[in-house]
């Protein structure tokens, strides 16, 4: 018995041991970055290995927004994130009913064609993408970017929400047209509020998406007042400059939207997806 117990205590200053090291190296470059957002210098040379050991001081949040356009960069990109979040959501569960309640000819081949499209890496028709944003004259512009982004959202979201609607009984949707109420109606007043958590977990990543994406900024983007945070912030680690300093202060600011947007919908995330659905 004393032995098992022995056994027992060093198994568990073992797990102990193995999570205090992986939490060690999970947090150590976010407490990195942070503290280099409010340590004086610039280059990450001249940052001390320990956090908060070189000082404290705010200069860099008050550079950000007296000496650059971080302002103009983070409006940008704001603008970018809700459009094509809103775009998603509307677009992607309006889909998702249509393949969901409607007998159609084609419906399974469509249905196939939105999973293979998934399969292909965005980068691959980048070329494509460039050609027909010239052609529409959406270089160089926002909604260029959400253009791009709400189409490359709709194919997998759609068949995501399509299944969570599956789950949903149709004999709420007899129920709604036997009261008068039309397709339109029957969606936005029982399957939308019905599907809120998966419409809120879609929002959610369809706004994540574009915030920090770098590749199709940098492809589209080509005036000062047009760039969004991930061009602006990488032109401080760039080869003529090195402010780290700077580029973790404005990295830091990039996390807050996320923490409000939790802050709000962590209830919803929380809910189980299915509990949420009056399953046949």
């Amino acid at each position: 018995m004393i032995q098992e117990k022995r056994i027992s205590q060093v198994n568990r200053i073992f797990i102990y041991v193995l999570f205090a090291i992986i939490s060690f190296f999970v947090l150590y470059p976010l407490v990195y970055v942070v503290s280099g957002a409010f340590s004086p210098g610039n280059s990450i040379a001249s940052l001390n290995i320990v956090p908060f050991k070189d000082g404290f001081t705010l200069e860099h949040f008050v550079r950000l927004f007296t000496r650059t356009d971080y302002g103009r960069w983070f409006l940008n990109t704001l603008i970018i994130s809700v459009e094509t979040s809103l775009a998603t959501v509307i677009i992607a569960s309006l889909a998702a009913y249509v393949f969901s309640r409607f007998q159609f000819k084609f419906k399974k081949p469509f249905l196939m064609s939105l999973l293979i499209l998934q399969i292909f890496p965005s980068f691959v028709g980048m070329i494509a993408i460039y050609v027909i944003l010239l052609r529409v004259g959406g270089l160089d512009t926002l909604w260029g970017l959400v253009l791009v982004y709400t189409a490359g959202n709709i194919p997998y979201n759609a068949w995501l929400v399509k299944n969570y609607m599956d789950t949903v009984s149709k004999n709420l949707d007899e129920a709604a047209r036997i009261d008068g109420a039309g397709h339109f109606r029957t969606f936005f007043q029982i399957i939308m509020p019905i599907a809120r958590p998966i419409i809120t977990f879609l929002g959610i990543t369809s706004f994540t998406a574009p915030w920090m994406d770098f590749i199709f900024p940098k492809m589209v983007l080509r005036s000062v007042d047009k760039q969004t945070l991930a061009l602006g912030l990488f032109s401080f680690v760039s080869d003529k400059k090195n402010e780290f300093t700077v580029f973790a202060a404005g990295a830091l600011i990039v996390a807050i939207p996320f923490v409000i947007f939790f802050l709000f919908t962590q209830k919803t995330l929380v809910t189980s997806f299915g509990g949420a659905a009056v399953k046949e």
